[in-house]
C-alpha cells in the first residue's frame, strides 16, 4: 500500500511527457472541432430558418430551425450507444477517427447544401439528416476522447490531464462566435446573411472553414497509439463480447450508470447550460440585448472563465471530484436567482424598475384561461386570456393572472388602467379543411397574437418600460433598443464601457460555476467504470444528461416563463436539477480520485 502510494505521489509530481501532451492535443483539437461545428448551427438558427425554412410563416420557421438543432441533442444517445459499442470492441483510437470524420462531412455539406428556394423540401430533410448525424457523432466523440486522455494519465493527475478535454466545448462554442462575430464585420449584414455584394454569403463560410480544421484533426489523431488500457485488456483477452449488455442489462452496472446521471451528470448539464446558453438566450430574448452585444458578453465571459477548467479538474486531483462538482451544483442553485436579477439591473436598469415599479394584471374568468406552456412553440391560442398572457410574455412584461368573475371578458390593466385585448376570430381556427381531419393554420389567432402584441407593446412604454425590451413581434425582429439598455459597438470597447464590464464579471461568474462542475467530471465518468464497458457505460450518462437536460433547458425555461409572467420563473428549472443532483449525489456517488482504472473491475455482484 505505501509503496503504491508512493508511486502515484511521484507520478502525480513528474511533468508532463511529450507522449502525454500529443495525446491531451489531439484529443482536445478534435473536441474542439466538433464542438465548433455543433454550435455554429445554433448561433446561426435564425438565418438557417430563413433559408432552409422558408416555405412557412416567420413564427414555424423559427419552430422548425430550432426543432432541427434538438434533433442533434436528441440523437446524441444514440451515438453515445452505437460509439461506445464500438470503441470498447475495436478500440479508442478507430472510434473517434470515425466520429470526426462523420461531424466534419456533414458540416462542410451544410456549407454547401442549396437553399429551400433552390431545390424544395429535399433542403431542410437533408439538413435535419445533417444534423443527425452530428449529434450521433457527438455522442461518440466526447466520451472517446475522455476515455483515451484518462487511460494515457498517470495515477494522481487524471483529473488534471482530463480537464483540458472540458475546455473543448466552451472554446468550441467561443471559436464559432469569434468566426461569425469576425465575418459580420468584414462582410456586412448584408453580406453575411444573403451574399450580396460577395460571391457567397457569409453565414456559409464557418462551415466550410471546418474541412481545414478537420484536416489538421485527423492528421493528428493518425500518429496516436491505441490507450495503454485498451491495449493490455486486448493483449489479455478480457474484452466484453457484449458491453451493451453487461453495462445496462446487469444491474451491478446499470445502477451505476442512473446515479452517474441523476448524481453527477445531471445537475453539471443545467449549470453549464444555464451559465453559457440561457444567459446568452435570456439577454438576447428577454433582456432583448442586441445579438452583437449579447455574443460579445458572453465571448469575454468565456475568455476570462475558460482557465477555470483547468484549476478545477487539478484541485480535483487533490480533495476529490464530489466536493467540487456537487459544490458547485449547490453554489450555482443558491446563486442563480439573485445573478440573473442583478444581471438584469445592470443590462437593463429601466426594465428591472419596470418589473418592480409596474403592476400588470390579467384579468379574466379561470374557465377561459388555460396553460400557455408551449417549450417547442408549436401551440396557437385561440382564447383572449391566452393571447394576452403570450403577448406580455413575448414582450417580457411580468404580469399576475387575476380571478375575475364567471362569464366576463378578460381584461389587461397597466397600473389599473385598461388596455383592450384583440380577439380575432378563434372559431376559424377549428374548422378543418375541406376533405381534410386537422384544422387549418390558425391564421386569425396569429393576428389577434400580433395585434396584442403591438398594442401592450405601446401600454408597457407608456407605463415605464423600455423600448427595447418589448418590441419583438413574431413577424418582425426587435427595433433597436432603449438607450439605457446594454450597448457595445465593437469587441475591445466592450471593456471601456462599464456598464458592459459590470454584466462580463457576473456572466464570467457564472462561467467559473460550469468549470466547477465540469472540468472534473471526464475524470469522475472514467473512474465509474471498468476498462472493458467504459467506453459504453460513461457515454450514455453524459449524453442524457448534456444532451436532454441540458440541451432542452432554453425552450422549457422560456416556456415556463411564458406560462407564469415572472421573468425569472425559468430559473427553477436548473436550480430543481441542481439541488436534485446535490442530494443524490452526496447520499449515492462514491469519491473516486484514488481508484486504479486498470485493475477496477466494477461494482460487486
Amino acid at each position: 500500500m505505501a509503496v503504491a502510494a508512493a508511486t502515484t505521489t511521484q507520478a502525480a509530481q513528474r511533468p508532463m511527457t511529450k507522449e502525454e501532451r500529443k495525446v491531451i492535443l489531439a484529443s482536445s483539437l478534435g473536441t474542439v472541432f466538433e464542438w465548433y461545428d455543433f454550435y455554429l448551427y445554433g448561433s446561426l438558427a435564425a438565418i438557417i430558418a430563413n433559408q432552409f425554412f422558408s416555405a412557412f410563416d416567420v413564427t414555424t420557421r423559427n419552430v422548425f430551425a430550432l426543432l432541427a438543432f434538438a434533433a442533434g441533442f436528441l440523437v446524441r444517445p444514440f451515438g453515445a450507444l452505437v460509439f461506445g459499442r464500438i470503441g470498447d470492441l475495436v478500440g479508442r483510437k478507430y472510434t473517434f477517427l470515425i466520429t470526426i470524420l462523420i461531424m466534419g462531412v456533414s458540416t462542410f455539406m451544410v456549407g454547401l447544401l442549396p437553399s429551400y428556394a433552390q431545390i424544395g423540401w429535399i433542403a431542410p430533410v437533408v439538413l435535419i439528416i445533417l444534423r443527425m448525424l452530428q449529434g450521433l457523432a457527438l455522442g461518440g466523440e466526447y466520451g472517446g476522447a475522455a476515455v483515451y486522455v484518462a487511460e494515457h494519465a498517470p495515477p494522481g493527475r487524471r483529473g488534471f490531464y482530463t480537464s483540458w478535454i472540458q475546455t473543448t466545448a466552451t472554446v468550441g462554442l467561443l471559436l464559432s462566435l469569434m468566426v461569425i462575430l469576425a465575418l459580420r464585420v468584414f462582410m456586412g449584414e448584408a453580406g453575411f446573411t444573403t451574399g450580396e455584394g460577395w460571391p457567397i454569403a457569409g453565414w456559409r463560410i464557418p462551415f466550410l472553414l471546418s474541412v481545414v480544421l478537420l484536416g489538421i484533426s485527423v492528421w493528428i489523431r493518425l500518429q496516436l497509439n491505441e490507450s495503454p488500457a485498451f491495449q493490455k485488456m486486448k493483449d489479455e483477452g478480457t474484452r466484453s463480447k457484449a458491453p451493451l449488455t453487461e453495462a445496462f442489462g446487469q444491474w451491478r452496472n446499470a445502477k451505476v450508470v442512473i446515479f452517474a446521471l441523476l448524481g453527477l451528470v445531471a445537475g453539471q448539464a443545467v449549470v453549464w447550460y444555464t451559465g453559457q446558453f440561457y444567459a446568452l438566450f435570456f439577454m438576447q430574448s428577454i433582456l432583448k440585448v442586441d445579438l452583437f452585444t449579447a455574443n460579445v458578453l458572453v465571448a469575454w465571459s468565456l475568455i476570462l472563465g475558460t482557465g477555470g477548467f483547468i484549476l478545477f479538474g487539478w484541485w480535483s486531483d487533490i480533495i476529490g471530484r464530489k466536493p467540487i462538482i456537487l459544490g458547485g451544483c449547490l453554489i450555482a442553485a443558491i446563486t442563480f436567482f439573485p445573478l440573473f436579477q442583478a444581471l438584469t439591473n445592470v443590462v437593463s436598469p429601466k426594465l428591472s424598475a419596470a418589473l418592480d415599479n409596474v403592476k400588470v394584471q390579467v384579468v379574466a374568468d379561470p374557465a377561459v384561461c388555460g396553460s400557455v406552456f408551449d417549450p417547442v412553440g408549436i401551440r396557437t391560442f385561440t382564447e383572449p386570456c391566452d393571447i394576452a398572457r403570450v403577448a406580455l410574455a413575448r414582450a417580457a412584461v411580468k404580469y399576475e393572472l387575476v380571478p375575475g368573475p364567471a362569464g366576463t371578458p378578460p381584461r389587461v390593466t397597466f397600473n389599473g388602467k385598461d388596455v383592450p385585448i384583440s380577439t380575432g376570430t378563434p372559431a376559424a381556427a377549428a374548422v378543418p379543411a375541406a376533405g381534410t381531419t386537422a384544422a387549418t393554420p390558425a391564421r386569425p389567432a396569429v393576428s389577434a397574437l400580433n395585434a396584442n402584441i403591438a398594442g401592450l407593446n405601446r401600454a408597457a412604454i407608456d407605463a415605464g418600460y423600455p423600448q427595447g425590451a418589448v418590441l419583438a413581434t413574431a413577424t418582425a425582429p426587435a427595433r433597436p433598443g432603449d438607450p439605457s439598455i446594454v450597448k457595445v459597438d465593437g469587441f475591445f470597447s466592450a471593456l471601456f464601457n462599464w456598464q458592459a464590464l459590470k454584466a462580463i464579471l457576473i456572466l464570467t461568474i457564472m462561467v467559473l460555476y460550469v468549470t466547477a462542475v465540469y472540468g472534473p467530471i471526464a475524470a469522475a465518468l472514467v473512474e465509474f467504470f471498468p476498462t472493458r464497458i467504459r467506453y459504453t457505460a460513461m457515454s450514455l450518462p453524459y449524453h442524457i444528461g448534456n444532451g436532454w437536460f441540458g440541451g432542452f433547458l432554453p425552450p422549457t425555461a422560456f416556456a415556463m416563463v411564458a406560462a407564469t409572467g415572472d421573468i425569472f420563473y425559468g430559473l427553477w428549472y436548473p436550480v430543481v436539477i441542481a439541488l436534485m443532483t446535490f442530494v443524490i449525489g452526496l447520499l449515492f456517488v462514491p469519491e473516486t480520485k484514488d481508484r486504479d482504472i486498470f485493475t477496477y473491475e466494477g461494482e460487486r455482484r
